[in-house]
């Protein structure tokens, strides 16, 4: 049988075109899952444009993070059975523990084709069955902003209640930080350089809010917010720019988890900030399958939801990556089959 993609014929809006694949029947501890829904991140955003840090083989169908129906599973397949819903784990074998890369197996969207087909082929090890409490669109944000947020603050970032959150702008990942800070009943400070996001983010929970275009040394306003004592945590998506106040924004001992680099990737940074504090600084890889199961858990037995900014049709995956890459959303962008 075949299969309509899109894949990524040349970098660019223009390269994602539509292609028909053949699709083989599923192997021993595969599944084949027709598509329901799909979200985009940042990361395919640079995939198909071509400024990812790695460049993957074309032609590529790009995005990680779906939700599809099994319908038929192959030899030996336990987890999951034909009609239920599940999402994508974005990292093939990271079954739980600490991520180990030559253990994890490929990542969907590069180097491994992704989820922006009406059917696709998939190992049950990284399938997540999705609860009932949730649509396929809002499980279909999970898998990648959802675990890397799930894995910075709560499975390796220890979060507590009371503890303080700075999370940085308003993106898929830092909104999800946002709402696992509130579940925790932890203070979340977000900053943006817009006013009415920084309001829903105080509708949304927010703690506090730091407008960084009017306070560029935004640190000095989270100390002053906490009482001199910083912040326990650090969402950091901006890069080298934004490294140095995330730093000062610290309480002795605080976190910072590296999640991006929205700002670039060159700079300097003063090793001394983290010496004197001392920190712990580490770089986030999303997150594994336990990781995914633990973040749908917690949706499911919270009233809060993910924050969907707007959907479009699968097909139209060019049109919300410029949606994304313009910055003028405030939640995920969704793709519905």
């Amino acid at each position: 049988m075949s299969t309509l993609c899109l894949a990524i014929h040349h970098h660019g809006f223009d390269g994602l075109q539509p292609v028909r694949r053949t699709l083989p029947e599923p192997g021993p501890r595969e599944v084949r899952l027709r598509m329901r829904a799909m979200s985009v991140n940042y990361r395919d955003l640079q995939v198909v444009l071509g400024t990812y840090h790695t460049r993957f083989e074309l032609p590529l169908v790009p995005l990680s993070d779906g939700v599809g129906e099994v319908e038929v599973v192959g030899e030996a397949v336990t987890r999951v059975k034909p009609g239920q819903r599940v999402m994508l784990a974005f990292w093939e074998r990271w079954v739980d523990g600490r991520f180990q890369p030559g253990e994890a197996g490929s990542s969907l969207g590069g180097p491994r084709d992704g989820v922006l087909a009406e059917q696709i082929i998939a190992s049950e090890d990284r399938l997540v069955p999705v609860p009932d409490e949730l649509t396929d669109v809002q499980a279909a944000t999970l898998p990648c902003a959802g675990a890397t947020a799930w894995n910075a603050l709560v499975a390796s970032g220890g979060l507590r209640p009371g503890e303080v959150v700075v999370v940085q702008g308003t993106g898929g990942v830092s909104l999800f930080a946002l709402q696992f800070a509130v579940m925790a009943g932890a203070r979340a400070i977000v900053t943006s350089s817009s006013d009415e996001k920084l309001a829903r983010a105080r509708e949304l929970g927010a703690w506090g809010t730091i407008n960084y275009r009017r306070t560029p040394q935004w640190a000095a306003e989270v100390l002053a917010l906490t009482g001199g004592r910083g912040a326990d945590h650090v969402i950091e998506v901006g890069g080298p720019n934004t490294f140095s106040q995330s730093l000062q924004a610290l309480r002795p001992g605080g976190q910072v988890n590296i999640i991006g680099y929205l700002g670039g990737t060159e700079g300097m940074i003063n090793p001394l900030e983290i010496f004197r504090r001392p920190a712990v600084v580490r770089g986030i890889a999303v997150g594994s399958r336990v990781m995914l199961e633990q973040v749908a858990a917690a949706y499911a037995a919270s009233t809060l939801r993910p924050v969907i900014d707007r959907s479009w049709p699968w097909t139209e995956a060019a049109e919300a990556l410029r949606h994304l890459q313009s910055g003028a959303h405030f939640g995920k962008l969704v793709l519905t089959v």
